[in-house]
């Protein structure tokens, strides 16, 4: 499967710059339609405001959603209109708790999100509720990009991680186009079990059924040697230069990654790099 169907979401009208610029240059790398799903997000908590101002908070926080994709979708036609891609743009107004419901719809129907990073001081919580509803109620895969990223230059370098899940399995099947165009693809292992399947040989299926596909790969087994598997393997990709990460989304709970932390959340926490995730 190639990627001619590519998503944008924004929640924000006043930090889509980098976004959609890295979204038009993937869509002209790709040769693929883009379209842009621009949300108001209407944030309003009903439970903590007195009956009388129920109604009138409510509504006053759904003109301002409205408005805030109005604006979003202004910006968005501007910034496209002189672009020689095939594009569409759609407006929603959402409460923060029934975004999955528009972003679902959208996502479903696409062969890639791209999404900016969610955690960190430019993130919020529409953001995390974008990203979550797309991966696990549109069952899409995301691209989650860097903080400033704003081009397609990547995909050269690839670090794939694997650790035998289905997370990580559907990450390198729904990726294989940029696995196949990319120089070199590093089958990231970290710290592999001594009585798994792939005991004599971590990743030797998963390269040999790549390499039937044309992609070029390579195999690293590296120790867990700092506290964090995602430090194990943001380092790796320092190490080896490399340009993306692929990876799976979620193999614990998204409660307890909210909680406690996980190799997900960590990731994108700390992402350096563009990382294409699945579920």
């Amino acid at each position: 499967m190639d990627f001619k169907s590519i998503l944008t979401i924004t929640t924000d009208p006043a930090g889509i710059g980098p976004q959609i610029d890295a979204a038009i240059a993937l869509a002209r790398r790709e040769d693929a339609h883009l379209d842009v799903l621009c949300i108001g997000v209407d944030v309003t908590q009903t439970g903590y405001y007195y009956a009388g101002a129920t109604a009138i908070l409510t509504q006053e926080a759904y003109n301002q959603a409205k408005d805030d994709a109005a604006q979003a979708e202004t910006a968005v036609r501007s910034r496209l209109a002189a672009e020689d891609i095939r594009w569409g743009v759609e407006t929603a107004v959402a409460q923060i708790g029934a975004l999955s419901g528009p972003v679902a719809m959208q996502a479903r129907f696409s062969d890639i999100v791209v999404l900016p990073k969610p955690y960190g001081p430019k993130g919020s919580q529409a953001a995390e509720a974008v990203l979550e509803a797309a991966l696990f109620e549109g069952r899409a895969p995301v691209l989650v990009l860097p903080d400033g990223y704003s081009d397609a230059g990547f995909g050269q370098r690839i670090a794939l991680a694997w650790n035998q899940s289905d997370e990580s399995l559907r990450a390198a099947r729904v990726s294989l186009p940029v696995l196949k165009a990319a120089t070199r693809v590093d089958i990231t292992i970290i710290d592999p079990p001594t009585h798994g399947p792939e005991r004599s040989d971590p990743g030797g299926m998963l390269s040999q059924l790549l390499v039937r596909h044309g992609v070029h790969t390579e195999v690293s087994v590296l120790a867990k040697t700092l506290p964090k598997t995602s430090e194990v393997l943001a380092r790796h990709v320092r190490d080896i230069n490399a340009d993306m990460v692929v990876m799976g989304a979620y193999g614990h709970s998204r409660f307890r990654e909210a909680i406690l932390g996980g190799t997900t959340r960590n990731m994108l926490e700390h992402a350096e790099v563009p990382v294409l995730m699945a579920h």
